[in-house]
C-alpha cells in the first residue's frame, strides 16, 4: 500500500482569527462589512491573514450566499467620482458596459486607494469576474483580486501571472509623440501621471523610468526618453512635472512650477490631452505641445496627440473577464499630427 500523502491544509477564517486574537465575526465582518470592525482591528487582521497566506472568503462558499451573480466588478484604484469625471474613464467603462448589457452582467465599481480596507472590499465584491484600473505592482488590491481565484484581467498594467492584460504599446507611441513634439526643441519638458501609489506632485530633472511604479507611466516616460536621445537631448536635464491625477487645474499649477524651474523650455509632452490643454494655457511663448488620447479637447485645440479607443479596450477588458479570448491592443494607436507642433 502506498503511504497516504500529505495534503495542505487551507487557511481558514477561524484560523486567522486564531492568530489575530480577534473573534471569527470579526474577520468576517473586516472582509465583508469593513465599516463595522475598528481601523486597529481590521488592520491587524489583513496583517495575519496575509502573513498566513490566506486570501479571504473561500468564493465557493461565497457562491452559495449570492449564486452564480453575473455581475463584474470593475477594481478603479481612483475615488469614485473619477469614473464620471474623466473622459477616458467614462470611455472605458462606456466599453465595459456595453457587454455587460449584450450579457446581461451587472456591473460593480470598486474603488480603491483609500486606505487598508482596501483589499477586504475587493474580496468581499459579490462578483464572478475583476477588471483592475491600471495600478502598481504592489497595490493590494490587485493581490486581492488574484487571490480570489476568480478571473482579473488588467488594463495597462502591471502584468502579472494568472491575469490578461491589455493595452497599447505605451512605449513605442510616446517615442513617437516624443520624436514629434521633440523635434526642434532644445529645452522640452513633460508633463507626467503619477509615479507611485503615493501620488506626490513634484517637479525633477530626467526622473528614470525605471524607479516609476505604475506601468503606463514607466513606458510613457521609457518613450519620450528614447525619443529625446535619439535626437540628442540629455534626458537628464529634461525636467519632468508629475501630476496627482488627470486634471486640468493641478495640471496647470504644475506647469507653473515647471516654467519656473525652466523658464526657456520650448516643448511639452504631456500624458493626456487634458494635461497638454493645461499646458497650453500657461505657457506664454510659442511652445510645442502634444497630448494623448485624441479627445474632443485635442480636436478642439489643434494638440497633436496619440489617439486610442478607451471604449474599445473596455470591451476588450470585459469580454475576457466573461472568458473570450482577449484581442491584441498593442498596436490600436497612431499619431495624430496637428498645430500644436506646426503639423
Amino acid at each position: 500500500m502506498q503511504p497516504r500523502q500529505p495534503t495542505t491544509r487551507r487557511v481558514t477564517m477561524t484560523d486567522v482569527a486564531r492568530a489575530a486574537g480577534v473573534s471569527p465575526m470579526t474577520v468576517s465582518y473586516t472582509y465583508n462589512r469593513p465599516e463595522r470592525v475598528s481601523e486597529e482591528s481590521r488592520s491587524r487582521v489583513l496583517r495575519t491573514a496575509a502573513a498566513l497566506g490566506y486570501p479571504g472568503p473561500d468564493p465557493s462558499a461565497r457562491s452559495l450566499r449570492y449564486g452564480v451573480t453575473r455581475t463584474l466588478g470593475v477594481v478603479l484604484g481612483e475615488h469614485l467620482s473619477y469614473a464620471f469625471d474623466d473622459p477616458q474613464a467614462v470611455a472605458f467603462l462606456a466599453g465595459i458596459a456595453e457587454v455587460c448589457a449584450e450579457r446581461g452582467y451587472g456591473l460593480l465599481i470598486v474603488p480603491t486607494g483609500t486606505g487598508d480596507e482596501d483589499a477586504g472590499r475587493v474580496v468581499a465584491a459579490p462578483v464572478d469576474a475583476y477588471v483592475v484600473w491600471t495600478t502598481t505592482d504592489d497595490d493590494p488590491a490587485l493581490a486581492a483580486a488574484c487571490g480570489t481565484r476568480r478571473p482579473v484581467v488588467v488594463h495597462g498594467g502591471p502584468r502579472r501571472d494568472g491575469t490578461t492584460l491589455v493595452g497599447i504599446d505605451n512605449r513605442g507611441a510616446a517615442r513617437a509623440v516624443g520624436a514629434e513634439v521633440f523635434a526642434t526643441a532644445r529645452r522640452p519638458a513633460v508633463l507626467s501621471f503619477p509615479v507611485d501609489r503615493q501620488r506626490d506632485t513634484f517637479v525633477r530633472r530626467g526622473v528614470e523610468p525605471d524607479t516609476v511604479g505604475y506601468p503606463v507611466t514607466r513606458d510613457r516616460l521609457a518613450g519620450y526618453r528614447d525619443a529625446a536621445e535619439e535626437l540628442g537631448i540629455d534626458w537628464s536635464e529634461v525636467p519632468v512635472g508629475v501630476c496627482r491625477t488627470n486634471d486640468e487645474a493641478e495640471a496647470r499649477s504644475v506647469m507653473r512650477h515647471l516654467l519656473a524651474a525652466a523658464p526657456d523650455l520650448d516643448a511639452v509632452a504631456a500624458m493626456s490631452d487634458r494635461l497638454a490643454l493645461a499646458a497650453l494655457r500657461e505657457a506664454a511663448d510659442p511652445v510645442r505641445i502634444s497630448g494623448w488620447d485624441d479627445s474632443a479637447v485635442a480636436r478642439e485645440h489643434g494638440l497633436t496627440t496619440v489617439a486610442q479607443s478607451l471604449r474599445a479596450q473596455g470591451t476588450a477588458c470585459a469580454t475576457a473577464a466573461l472568458g473570450d479570448p482577449a484581442p491584441d491592443h498593442r498596436d490600436d494607436w497612431r499619431l495624430v499630427r496637428r498645430a500644436s507642433t506646426g503639423g
